[in-house]
This record gives C-alpha cells, structure tokens and sequence, in this order.
C-alpha cells in the first residue's frame, strides 16, 4: 500500500492528511505539540468554561474552502456559525465602516460610496464559487476560469492606499484599511490589496464564520476524517532528523522553510536551501485574551454586533501603524483586531462573562508588553470597557513562537506577504510545494495561498504528491 508521512499537524497537515488518506494513502502524521490543530486550537485558560480561540479565530476563507469542502467536514462535527454583523471598523466620531454578509446590504451602509463598492465586489462575489479554486492556489498554473480570475486580479496588484483612493468617505477607506491590514504589509506596497480583496469577497460569499466549540472544531473534524480513512495520529512526537521519519512513498512538512532547511540542511538542492534561508518573516502580534462582564460597551451600536471589529482610526492612522511594525517599531496606537465569537456562538461564554479575543500588530520579534497599547484602543472606541475586565491572559510573541515553530519571532501568517512570496511562496518555482527532494513537499501556510484555516495550502501539497506518485487526484481537492 502506498504510504504518507506528514510532519506537523496544523491545518494545513491536517489537510493534507485526511485528502491523501481519503485517495487512498497509508497514512501516518506526527505532530510536536500534546494534540493536534497547530494555530486551530481553543481553551479555557482564564475562567473555566470560558473558552478562547488560541489563534485563528474567525474564518471567512475557510467556509468556502474547496479543501474542506472536499472533507465534507459537516458530517464530522464542525459547524459553522455566523453574526448578525460580519466586520465594523469604528472612527473616533461613533460612526463605523460595518461589512454586513451582503455586497448590497454593505453597499447602503457606505452611502455615497455604495456603487463603488458594488462594482468592486458584487461581479466576483457572483462567481466566487466558480473563482475560489484559482484564486486559492498557485498563480503560475493554467487557471480553470481564466477570465473570471483576470476580471478579479487586476485591482489585486494595487497597493491598498490606492485602490482605497476609490472611495470618498472616511468610513469607508477605515472599513478597507482594516481589511487590507490583514497583509502585515505597508498598505503603498504593490499587492497589499490582494488579501483584502480575496477576505471580502470569500466573506460575503460564505460570511465571516466562527466554529462552534472554537476553532479546535476544525481541527479535530479533520482529523476524525483522517481516522475514519484509516490514518494514525501521534502526539508528542518533535522531529529534528529525517532518521526519525518512518519510511514513507511521500512525505509533506507543515513547516516553515527555515525550518525545513535546518531539517534537512545539505540534503536538500542548494538553491532551495538558500531560499528558504532567506525566507522573510512578517511582523508579529500581541495577543491579549479578555474575560469581560457584560461584553464591550462600544460606542458604536453596530460593533455591539459584530463578530470582527478592527481598531485602528482613519486610513492614515492604519497605513502609519503598518508601515512602523514593519520597520521594527511599536506604534502608540497600533491596529488591534478584536474577535467577539461569543455572539455568534453563546457556548462560549459563561453567564455574562464572555471571552473577547484582541491582538496588536506588533514588530517581528517585539519583546515588549502591548497589553496596555490594546487596553487603550479597546477603551478609545468603548469607554468604561476596563471596568469590565474581570480576566486577562497575555502571549505575546516569543510565547507563539514557543507553542509553534512556524509562528517564529510571533509570525502568526508564516512569512511575509512581499511581492515574490505572495505571489511564488517560499522560492521562484513552478512548483511551490515541492522541496526539490524527490518525494518531500512543503505544505505550510509558507506556500499558496497562504494563512488561514483553509487547508488549501496542505490540498496544494496533497495534490502534488498524488500527483508524484502518478496517482489521477481530482483537481478540485
């Protein structure tokens, strides 16, 4: 029987496991960490029962994921669950951007610049579910819908404070801002909006989903895939010598590259050694998990309902807190995502004690303590939330980086979004999953399409191993 080993059981290993086991595969995934599910894990640290995510923690590219929706992860115990409000990016004089599930609906909300957002988003919000393969994949391939996919990359390419120049109000170029900030790029940079766009448009195709139970839902859904197929999980297992691997047709590494390089080291082809040497890391987050009675009071009543709000003021105020993290300084008022789940998923509460979930972005690195730069933006937008706080749970960057590896330095995306890496992943090749090792692939976040619970990256991977062992894999994995 043909065998697969795969090192690292993040979602994106995950993925890559339960796809391979399902076409067929003997199976076998290694995994460092007491359980599986890499940055897709959830617990109760502050209060019992109150229950946090660990990293990712809203999914609005995971829902339409063809990958998961190959696993079919429904029957397996995950379930979806959505807000009454998807996103809101609140300003300084109570008035929001707020991205409802509908173009239509978010187009009224934005007023003067409502027909603007429709035109740019309602044509590939249509045909996302013909465009999600390409779009979620490597670029240098024949795409499936090459017009469609031509019709949505060409506002991709422009820097997100240009293309935020297509709107005139202020809440409008905040609500893109904040989007676009998903990038941990400086928002002039060429491509910046690309992850925005693709975030919108799977959004308001799918909406901005929770997971019931946490994000470990999705894990462990992936995994009880990987069992039922025949595959075997082992815990507790840290690879540092290929010896250790168990002999295997395939191998995939939910990796980062450096850490592949320090794996294999000369075995691997020079010129993969030295890219993935070279790999450029991302800026970092402060996360700061809260236990807040009564939830947040916001001064917007429409952030009182959204699952996502992005703090961060004005277009320019989010543009100079990028461009300073990225050039390894702490801004005084940094963007700052916060996460209300709960609203959507009330399980995650206790009484009126409800978990929200903050993060600061931060430098590559930042050995500081943010916690009070996140306090004072949450208290900027809803005066009077401290006196609510009755728990607090700090990890800031060396901590990620301690729990997971791929996070180094606190890089919870795996690898700067630069030009060649949004565009190539970790190396300029055809082939972005491939090690240049007869049989080893790479199948981290550090390969396209890059971060998120998606496990696209890990289908990608699956896809190619199939593929190198001449098996006929379905391309729509």
């Amino acid at each position: 029987m043909t065998s697969a080993v795969v090192v690292g059981g993040g979602p994106n290993g995950l993925a890559a496991a339960a796809l391979l086991a399902k076409a067929g595969l003997d199976v076998t995934l290694l995994e460092a960490a007491d359980e599986v599910g890499g940055g897709t894990r959830s617990d109760e640290a502050i209060v019992p029962g109150l229950l946090h995510d660990c990293c990712s923690a809203v999914h609005p590219m995971a829902v339409s994921s063809p990958a998961l929706r190959a696993l079919d992860l429904e029957r397996h115990g995950l379930r979806w669950l959505l807000p009454d409000i998807d996103c809101v990016h609140p300003l300084d004089d109570g008035s929001a951007g707020v991205l409802l599930r509908s173009v239509a609906d978010t187009a009224r909300m934005l007023g003067p610049d409502g027909d603007r957002y429709r035109a740019l988003l309602a044509g590939p919000v249509r045909h996302w579910d013909a465009l999600a393969h390409d779009v979620m994949g490597p670029l240098l391939r024949i795409p499936t819908h090459p017009l469609a996919l031509a019709r949505f990359g060409m506002p991709t390419a422009l820097p997100a404070s240009l293309l935020a120049r297509l709107f005139t109000t202020r809440r409008a170029r905040a609500l893109w801002a904040g989007v676009a900030a998903h990038a941990f790029r400086p928002l002039s940079r060429p491509f910046t909006s690309a992850i925005g766009l693709g975030i919108l448009t799977a959004g308001h195709a799918a909406g901005w989903a929770v997971a019931e139970g946490g994000s470990q839902s999705i894990a462990r859904s992936m995994e009880r895939v990987l069992r039922r197929h025949g595959g075997t999980v082992h815990t507790g297992v840290r690879v540092t010598d290929p010896r250790q691997l168990p002999s295997a047709d395939v191998t995939l590494l939910d990796l980062d590259p450096g850490q592949v390089a320090a794996l294999y080291g000369d075995r691997l082809p020079a010129r993969v050694r030295g890219a993935y040497r070279r790999f450029r890391r991302a800026p970092a987050v402060f996360k700061l998990d809260l236990a807040v009675e009564g939830g947040v009071p916001w001064r917007n009543e429409h952030a009182r309902r959204a699952g996502t709000v992005h703090l961060g003021g004005p277009l320019t105020e989010v543009a100079g807190a990028e461009r300073a993290v990225v050039a390894g300084r702490m801004p005084e008022h940094p963007f700052v995502l916060v996460g209300q789940q709960y609203l959507a998923d009330p399980s995650r509460s206790v009484g009126d004690i409800h978990p929200v979930y903050t993060y600061a972005h931060v430098p590559y690195g930042y050995d500081g303590d943010a916690t009070e730069a996140i306090l004072r933006q949450l208290e900027r937008f809803a005066p009077g939330v401290r006196d609510r706080v009755v728990g607090r749970r700090a990890t800031p960057p060396a901590r990620f980086a301690a729990a997971n590896p791929n996070f180094a330095g606190g890089d919870i995306i795996t690898g700067a979004r630069t030009t060649p890496q949004l565009l190539l992943g970790p190396r300029p090749t055809t082939e972005p999953y491939s090690t240049g090792l007869p049989g080893v692939f790479l199948c981290s976040a550090a390969t396209p399409p890059g971060p998120g619970a998606h496990g696209m990256c890990g289908a990608g991977a699956a896809v190619a191993a199939l593929r190198h062992l001449g098996v006929r894999a379905a391309r729509r994995h």
